[in-house]
């Protein structure tokens, strides 16, 4: 373990951190919202232990390897989370405890959305702003931007990007240097988001809820500037806008960048998990909208917006709302939050356990019949035409288990707590999927619950952030053997 590089990187990542402050300083002063001195001592503060780590490891040189890695993208994220609930405790509008503060923050960051504010529409326009930053920042990943900086600092960034990517392979990449690999990935995240910013705005909304909506939408966090969320602008054209947003920022980012190189739409519809992807939120889209009707929900054509709408939000783990869909009839409300497990594809900015590996359980599940049927049969699981190696079945059998188990764990603790089944199950999946909107008491926001539910929900929001295993990792006495 190299401690002088990893302060020294860590250093670098705060006072890079530190100047996302400015944003909301310059939102402040245009609508001269009192919110000023928050930011501005943030910046300071932020900027300053940056400083104070950096400074005497700033020479150190040494190769950062893969342990090093791992402990600085889950420290970062920690420090990260921490330093970005300073002016949300500092600020006087909204006045937050600390917990209530680290959780917004972790939850912005994480592009959970889970919140402990009510009364969205009276907060001062700074605040607004810097709650759908921080989601936009947390979207691809602080460490992914960071990569594309940090060599120039002559810092290699291999490690952090092997830790911080998600899905079932770790090892692809776009391009040769993963620097530049970086830099695709924001230049796609950075166009996704102008364009649909531009849409909302054409669309009806505010220049200002155009940009900020368009970082929630395109980092799949769900945070609004209102408490109606999407349904405020009560627009069937913003409700569409907002769909295939959130479609396109489920899928693979690998996906967009060969799209885009090769000039066809036809490399989305030859990925299996593309198909598996689009065939979940279609058909599942198709129930909902069929039930909506059948029950007479809503008239059709609200029936077929709301159902479309809902399910592509909760599926993408966006959690927006234009509807309570915690109030829908028979087995809608279960339905969709299960469909959120499953999540986004492996490579986007959803949440959830990652379309690739839901896939590869079904695959492996269907092998294991044919098993029983042709027990001395080798009978390969296959994405296409390729075979799946059998180490990569395991990773993610082993992911399933741990997910479960850790998802198991607690909901018993949030159950010890006091809460009912509904509230309790319903939080800790929304918190581990970082989907946001729960069931029960949290399907509005989570500020009613108890500090020691809310730091367990904290804990969930990083521990599905990072995939799991980065975060465990840690907490094995194998981690930190010589």
């Amino acid at each position: 373990m190299h401690l002088s590089i990893i302060c020294r990187i860590l250093g670098i990542l705060l006072m890079l951190f530190s100047f996302t402050m400015l944003p909301p300083i310059i939102v402040s002063l245009i609508y001269d919202d009192g919110q000023l001195a928050p930011f501005v001592d943030a910046f300071g503060l932020i900027l300053f232990i940056g400083l104070l780590v950096w400074f005497p490891v700033r020479n150190k040189k040494e190769d950062l390897r893969v342990r090093d890695g791992f402990v600085i993208t889950v420290l970062f994220w920690l420090v990260l989370s921490l330093s970005g609930s300073i002016p949300l405790y500092v600020s006087d509008n909204p006045s937050m405890s600390f917990v209530d503060a680290y959780f917004e923050s972790l939850s912005g960051l994480t592009t959970t959305g889970a919140t402990v504010i009510t009364g969205i529409d009276d907060l001062p326009k700074s605040i607004l702003w810097y709650r759908q930053q921080l989601q936009w920042l947390g979207g691809m990943g602080i460490i992914v931007l960071a990569v594309a900086i940090l060599p120039m600092l002559g810092i290699g960034g291999m490690q952090l990007y092997r830790a911080e990517t998600p899905g079932p392979v770790k090892d692809n990449k776009l391009t040769p240097r993963i620097t530049e690999t970086a830099k695709a990935l924001w230049y796609i995240y950075l166009g996704l988001t102008t364009v649909c910013g531009i849409g909302y705005w054409l669309a009806g909304m505010t220049p200002f809820d155009a940009i900020t909506h368009s970082f929630s939408t395109i980092a799949i966090g769900g945070f609004s500037t209102h408490d109606d969320s999407i349904g405020y602008f009560d627009s069937t054209a913003i409700e569409l806008i907002a769909v295939v947003f959130m479609f396109l920022a489920g899928v693979n980012y690998a996906l967009h960048f060969f799209s885009w190189r090769q000039r066809s739409i036809f490399v989305y519809l030859k990925d299996p998990e593309f198909q598996f992807y689009a065939f979940v939120v279609g058909g599942v889209s198709v129930i909902t909208i069929s039930v909506l009707i059948a029950t007479e929900t809503y008239e059709v054509s609200e029936a077929i917006t709301s159902g479309l709408f809902e399910v592509v939000s909760i599926a993408t783990t966006t959690g927006f709302a234009t509807a309570d869909f915690a109030n829908w009839p028979l087995v809608l409300p279960f339905l969709l939050f299960v469909v959120a497990f499953i999540g986004g594809c492996a490579g986007s900015t959803g949440g959830g356990m990652k379309v690739i590996r839901v896939l590869l359980i079904y695959k492996q599940g269907l092998r294991e019949v044919k098993r029983l049927i042709h027990p001395n049969a080798v009978i390969p699981v296959k994405l296409g035409r390729k075979p799946v190696p059998d180490r990569v079945i395991e990773a993610v059998w082993g992911f399933f288990s741990v997910y479960m188990f850790m998802f198991v764990f607690m909901l018993i603790i949030l159950l010890a707590t006091g809460l009912d089944q509904v509230t309790a199950w319903s939080a800790v999946g929304a918190c581990i999927n970082n989907l946001g909107p729960g069931l029960g008491d949290v399907a509005y926001h989570y500020g009613d619950l108890n500090s020691t539910a809310k730091w367990v929900l904290c804990f969930a929001m990083l521990l599905g952030r990072l995939e799991v295993f980065t975060l465990l990792l840690l907490f094995t006495p194998a981690f930190w053997r010589h």
